[in-house]
């Protein structure tokens, strides 16, 4: 993500922070492991670069998700140490390019020209003058680079100030409810899961399922039954062989964290919620592309004539996709078998991102 916007930085930086001076932007990637309360060894380690690289400004891109206070933070910064961190679940899964951009160059707005309230007021009426609006943003300025448009209005940002001289922070924005932060983090974190992978990663799983469905409408058992079946037993049979494949994956490969024992039991419900968010995303983006294989399977396979003289009666198109659908479920649910021979490594890659991955492989190490 931060490569996508680092070409960009230096002219959005000399246009809305300071023209006067020249920026340039290094980017360094570092895989580092922490915890929601763990969030001061990043702030440490980004010192270390920021001391080594004699940089003026450090901004963390983390997708670790920083809970403090009861709120998930979106952002904070340091003006005595001259960092920020960015924690890049909490934006959710819209727009999150732009809204990075947005973010870093408030958050260096901060850092460059103070935090008061006559600091960026100061900062907003000079950068109103200004004639250069880059495409990528909507706003302009210290004021108006995050927070201004209709999911921030509905899921609002709150801006906080350092309240006493034990705070670690300048400025930090938090999600404004519980809910709001939830919603956040558990859309951004599902998100970075990549759930759409796991229909080219689960080849195998696609074969075995097809296979089983293919062979089933070879006997005139699943047509009858798709005739006798109605909507509702339908729904019902789809829901239980999604579940039933859900429920195989995290058995069978181990992905279910254990609460008993941890000391961050919170965090440890946070990456279970978004482990059956992620799998229950990718199994309806692999019953959909099934569902649309057979659909398109029983047309071909099945002649019309052949199946009104098993149905007795006319066959219409309703009468093909109910038995495409009904094959479908019963080929997910012997795909939820075959998940459960997949390959370990690759059931991890398809439903975790870098950093559950990184968080495990940690935990196997201990």
């Amino acid at each position: 993500m931060a490569e996508k916007v680092i070409d960009q930085l230096p002219e959005l930086l000399a246009n809305y922070v300071d023209d006067r001076l020249s920026w340039e932007v290094q980017l360094i990637v570092d895989p580092l492991i922490g915890a929601a309360e763990v969030s001061t060894y990043i702030i440490g380690s980004i010192l270390e670069y920021k001391r080594h690289q004699q940089w003026d400004y450090a901004i963390c891109i983390t997708d670790l998700p920083i809970h403090k206070s009861g709120r998930f933070v979106i952002a904070e910064t340091s003006m005595v140490h001259g960092v920020a961190i960015i924690s890049l679940p909490a934006f959710g899964i819209t727009a999150v390019r732009r809204r990075l951009s947005e973010a870093i160059l408030q958050l260096v707005n901060e850092l460059h020209h103070g935090s008061s309230e006559e600091d960026r007021a100061r900062q907003e009426q000079r950068t109103e003058q200004s004639y250069k609006v880059h495409e990528s943003l909507r706003g302009k300025g210290a004021w108006q680079l995050l927070g201004r448009r209709l999911y921030e209005k509905l899921f609002p940002i709150r801006r906080v100030t350092r309240s006493g001289e034990g705070e670690s922070f300048d400025v930090r924005f938090i999600a404004d409810s519980w809910i709001n932060g939830n919603l956040r983090i558990l859309a951004g974190m599902v998100r970075a899961n990549r759930p759409w992978t796991i229909f080219p990663a689960f080849k195998g799983v696609i074969a075995v399922a097809f296979a089983t469905g293919a062979y089933g409408l070879v006997f005139p058992t699943l047509w009858n039954l798709s005739a006798n079946y109605g909507w509702p037993r339908l729904v019902l049979l789809m829901g239980v062989s999604m579940v039933a494949m859900i429920a195989w994956i995290i058995l069978a490969h181990s992905l279910w964290e254990s609460i008993r024992n941890s000391p961050l039991p919170h965090l440890v419900r946070l990456y279970n919620t978004v482990t059956v968010l992620t799998l229950s995303t990718g199994v309806i983006f692999y019953y959909t592309i099934l569902l649309g294989l057979f659909c398109f399977t029983v047309l071909v396979f099945i002649p019309a004539n052949m199946l009104e003289e098993q149905l007795g009666q006319a066959a219409s198109l309703l009468d093909y996709t109910a038995l495409a659908w009904l094959a479908t479920s019963v080929a997910t649910i012997a795909g939820a078998l075959g998940a459960g021979l997949e390959d370990e490594e690759t059931v991890r890659n398809a439903t975790y991102g870098y950093r559950q991955r990184r968080r495990n492989q940690e935990a196997d190490k201990r």
